[in-house]
């Protein structure tokens, strides 16, 4: 059960560095430059968070089947979203709570009998 806490930790990192990689694109086009401070420091955290994520990842690996924690992967297209929606400012029509429905269903179908 820990594996599973873990996995959904990566999932978290992994969905906190897609907002900053949009935090850091989009200050690239506010400045007109790669060369912009803010945004390639917000660019290191995101890397930084991606590398520890990913040897997160590797150790949860270690621990359980692959096809037992990739579908708690797919939580990242629940979660970058909402954080989105949150931090971003962007927002969704009705298909996207369908879609995000869907998703959580099948990751309940996939993950729930193995937990």
């Amino acid at each position: 059960m820990a594996q599973l806490f873990f996995a959904f930790l990566c999932v978290v990192g992994i969905s906190i560095g897609q907002i900053l990689f949009k935090l850091c694109a989009n200050g690239f086009t506010k400045a007109g430059s790669f060369y912009d401070f803010r945004s390639l420091s917000i660019l290191l955290l995101a890397l930084v968070l991606y590398g520890i994520t990913t040897i997160g990842w590797i150790w949860v690996l270690q621990k359980i089947d692959l096809g037992r924690a990739y579908p708690i992967m797919a939580l990242a297209f629940v979660i970058v979203p909402c954080l989105s929606y949150l931090f971003l400012g962007e927002s969704f029509n009705r298909q996207y709570f369908v879609g995000t429905a869907l998703i959580m269903a099948g990751i309940l179908i996939s993950v729930g009998s193995k937990i």
